[in-house]
């Protein structure tokens, strides 16, 4: 294989995968980990998109997420579960229909199997303080009871969600959890892609 050196910047010319070559996955993964060193400020960014976006609620979406973080926070909860909290809402602005699916997909390979399925699952859970009023089942939830982190997630929506919503809270700003997001985002821990070349 090619010096690190010599292939930065190179680019690979095969024109149907079938016939690429070592040498060209050693081209790509010189692009790829500066590219994924930047994904927590890619993150942070889109997060941001939903500062301003009230929905008809009493704060903004961003102010949710912060608020739902905050009091995580300030709770004592760990590293992983306040960025959890952070961004269980991420996915609001490209997946109107399912954002807690999005925002599951993009932690992933950095959290624990409990904490995605925390955020997979917590708008079913979180329906349970409002499906009622717009004629939908406010039991969904219950089809997951017994599931090991049902009680986890019932009380991630209970305290740090479905609470977040209070104007007059005093959140941290968004700065105060980025440095959190920077890390939690620095190293894949599960993934089909991971390698040590990777990280």
């Amino acid at each position: 294989m090619s010096d690190t050196k010599e292939i930065e910047g190179a680019t690979t010319h095969f024109t149907q995968m079938a016939d690429s070559t070592r040498e060209d996955w050693a081209i790509i993964d010189s692009h790829y980990k500066p590219f994924h060193a930047g994904l927590s400020n890619r993150i942070l960014t889109h997060l941001k998109l939903l500062d301003g976006d009230f929905g008809g609620y009493p704060v903004d979406r961003l102010e949710h997420s912060v608020q739902s973080a905050t009091r995580a926070y300030r709770a004592g909860m760990d590293e992983e579960y306040v960025v959890c909290a952070l961004l269980h809402d991420i996915g609001d602005t490209l997946g109107s229909g399912n954002h807690a699916d999005l925002a599951a997909a993009i932690l992933k390979p950095y959290v624990s199997e409990k904490n995605h399925w925390m955020v997979e699952k917590h708008a079913i859970f979180q329906g349970y303080y409002f499906f009622h009023h717009i004629g939908e089942d406010q039991h969904m939830r219950e089809k997951f009871r017994g599931h090991p982190h049902f009680e986890y997630t019932a009380d991630f929506c209970h305290l740090y969600d479905q609470s977040a919503f209070d104007a007059n809270y005093e959140s941290m700003p968004l700065e105060a959890f980025e440095p959190m997001v920077h890390r939690l985002f620095s190293t894949m821990r599960y993934s089909f892609y991971k390698s040590p070349t990777a990280e």
